[in-house]
């Protein structure tokens, strides 16, 4: 762990307190001239850290910025060994992640960015990942003797899992758009990829990759315009310290239903939450569009859908669209 973690991890652990630079120095058995360096090092990258003479630095309880330091101290003691790295930009957080898990990363390791500069949603879209004003995310899972089909229990238990941080650091009411997309006050604020690598031997998943895409604030100069009618953000001024909240409470949830997968528990939750059911839809394929309307969703997280000429069809993967 280098100064300005170490110094970090402190200031995220007392926000509002006010440390002496001897303190600090002592504590952290460093000198007093790296706790000024590591103190002026932070405050460069935003973090709203004072310094008064005769009381010393504190960390502002009102900053809202990202670090493993701070979402750690948010996390369940199952959960606290994970590892978790956060860093101020990538292309992709999937694409980085993945890259990790092909040289044998452990199960649990996330990465966690302010930025993305390609990143990607469903069918190769581009996923709008401006600074600062996202939460991007991507964990490493290896499922144990895992189909390929079985890779969509995780995007619905990540949509519960999501659903449940938002409404806990936001009190928003949250609704799901089978499969993976979900809303708050009728737009998508969050949307989740799951990319899985399959053994040509056995058809298991070796490893699969969660991606988590979430609008916390409105971007600087709004939505693109392509989806600037679809698109919204959770809050619409700053908070405090709801990044590194809302990351937490989303891998508690998620890793307790993931060490049961109590199909029971999270399915009905997910139904609970469907944005569809119940509503006229256009499922999406690659040659055509038709109309359904949303009759269920069953056990295995299906959408049952029913079309104009009588049919009806389970539809475990593809896209709908819907006129909110």
């Amino acid at each position: 762990m280098t100064t300005k973690e170490k110094l970090l991890e402190l200031f995220e652990s007392n926000r509002g307190l006010y440390f002496s630079g001897e303190d600090i120095a002592k504590t952290l058995c460093l000198s007093r001239a790296a706790v000024w360096k590591a103190v002026k090092s932070l405050q460069s990258e935003g973090y709203a850290i004072s310094a008064i003479t005769n009381r010393g630095y504190c960390l502002s309880p009102e900053t809202d910025i990202l670090s493993s330091s701070g979402i750690k101290k948010y996390l369940n003691f199952d959960n606290f060994d994970m590892e978790i790295c956060v860093l101020p930009t990538v292309t992709s957080t999937n694409a980085y992640v993945r890259e990790k898990a092909d040289y044998g990363e452990l199960e649990g390791y996330t990465v966690i960015s302010n930025e993305q500069s390609a990143g990607r949603g469903r069918l190769g879209r581009n996923f709008h990942s401006p600074p600062g004003t996202g939460l991007y995310m991507s964990t490493l899972l290896r499922p144990k003797n895992y189909l390929a089909h079985q890779a969509v229990n995780i995007t619905t238990i990540a949509a519960v899992a999501m659903c449940e941080a938002i409404e806990a650091v936001s009190c928003e009411k949250t609704q799901i758009k089978w499969v993976n997309d979900i809303f708050v006050r009728g737009k998508k604020v969050c949307g989740i990829l799951t990319e899985a690598s399959l053994s040509m031997e056995s058809g298991m998943l070796e490893y699969a990759v969660l991606g988590i895409g979430v609008n916390i604030y409105r971007p600087k100069n709004g939505f693109p315009q392509e989806i600037e009618n679809i698109a919204d953000c959770i809050f619409e001024t700053p908070q405090n310290d709801v990044k590194n909240r809302l990351a937490a409470e989303f891998l508690n949830n998620f890793m307790a239903y993931y060490a049961t997968l109590e199909k029971a528990d999270y399915v009905e939750k997910y139904r609970s939450r469907s944005l569809v059911i119940g509503k006229r839809v256009t499922v999406n394929s690659i040659d055509q569009s038709k109309s359904a309307m949303v009759i269920g969703i069953d056990d295995n997280c299906r959408l049952l859908v029913k079309y104009d000429d009588g049919k009806e069809e389970s539809l475990s993967s593809g896209e709908i669209s819907i006129n909110l």
